[in-house]
């Protein structure tokens, strides 16, 4: 592949670059204000992947992130979005095993989310990581009025959960 990838804590000084990622990936999801929001919440967890070309010093810097809310015991998964140029690399997955270790540290037990009815590569990803469908919220998406599909993970603070996992990647 040639990069240099690296997953971290992003802050609400990259979000210029959020906002523009966010467009590509979601099609301008959430405002400005929402980010802000988000990026200084306590119980919000933002990640992102950047990367560094060796043979493109061209290379856009946060190619990624994931964000995760801390509700009791659980990891609500609210955004993970790769920019389209750099999809089918494996980075999603990378970044979706960063967002779980993270959740593993701080204790969450579980994880959800909610995806796309019509996002089988996403859905893929998710049950390759043990998510499983317990159901579906009708026309969850405004924008087009797509239902969304309930995905559900326990298990991540059992003690094998992360090398199996990382062993996916």
């Amino acid at each position: 592949m040639g990069l240099d990838v690296t997953i971290c804590p992003i802050s609400v000084d990259e979000i210029d670059a959020i906002l523009s990622l966010d467009r590509l990936c979601f099609g301008g999801l959430w405002s400005i204000d929402s980010y802000r929001r988000e990026l200084t919440n306590d119980n919000s967890h933002f990640l992102g992947i950047t990367v560094k070309s060796t043979f493109d010093p061209e290379t856009p810097g946060l190619i990624g992130f994931g964000c995760f809310w801390a509700i009791l015991d659980e990891a609500h998964i609210t955004l993970l979005g790769i920019h389209p140029q750099y999809q089918r690399q494996g980075l999603g997955q990378m970044l979706l095993c960063a967002l779980l270790d993270k959740a593993r540290s701080i204790e969450m037990a579980r994880a959800t989310l909610e995806v796309r009815a019509s996002n089988d590569g996403a859905i893929h990803l998710y049950e390759k990581y043990g998510f499983q469908t317990v159901g579906r919220r009708k026309k969850y998406y405004q924008d087009t009025g797509e239902d969304g599909v309930i995905m559900w993970r326990g298990g991540l603070l059992h003690p094998h959960f992360m090398h199996i996992a990382k062993n996916l990647v």
